[in-house]
């Protein structure tokens, strides 16, 4: 499998889906019903570049949420920042509104925001396939940071159904995700 044309075609293929809009909305309502019985009160997540789905809004309302609830539990989200040495990530807290600045592969991330460890990870997802395994962008980031935080956060996978691969054949660096979201619902686990 070249796992590089793989994902040229898969990110050519999402950000042409003529319903991306429909989907995106799709798994926001999954997303947030997903989320309604977690205990989770810091969440990681990710800037979403190439078409990638959006987690933000649905992480937003999830906070909000809370806050109507008067959740003693201040509910927090994160969005990674590179270690460049270590070729991991970090989270750092994000809200709407507060200071961004572009990494050094232009995605924005939070600026000067506190350091957060999250319990729970939404990862972005290029494709996956079947036992929670994801396809990236080839960088391995999050399968670095996975290998060792520690405790390990709960991870989830996002993305379209036009990502699922049912031939995807891991290597054995790839850290298989605990569940897999897309615009149809759960697919990991079934």
């Amino acid at each position: 499998m070249d796992k590089a044309a793989l994902r040229r075609a898969l990110v050519e293929q999402r950000l042409n889906l003529p319903d991306r809009l429909q989907r995106a909305d799709l798994l926001q309502q999954v997303m947030r019903i997903w989320l309604v019985n977690r205990p989770d009160a810091i969440i990681g997540a990710y800037w979403p570049i190439k078409g990638e789905f959006d987690p933000l809004p649905a992480l937003h309302r999830w906070k909000e949420d809370g806050e109507l609830q008067g959740d003693p539990q201040l509910r927090r989200i994160g969005l990674p920042v590179v270690n460049k040495q270590h070729k991991t990530l970090t989270f750092h807290a994000w809200y709407p509104g507060c200071p961004m600045e572009e990494d050094a592969y232009g995605i924005p991330k939070p600026k000067d925001t506190e350091l957060i460890v999250p319990t729970l990870l939404f990862v972005p997802c290029v494709g996956y396939g079947p036992g929670g395994y994801r396809l990236g962008y080839g960088g391995g980031f999050y399968d670095r940071t996975l290998a060792t935080l520690q405790p390990r956060p709960f991870t989830v996978g996002l993305g379209y159904t036009q990502g699922y691969l049912d031939d995807f054949e891991p290597e054995l660096h790839d850290q298989p995700l605990d569940a897999i979201l897309n615009d149809n619902g759960v697919v990991w686990p079934v």
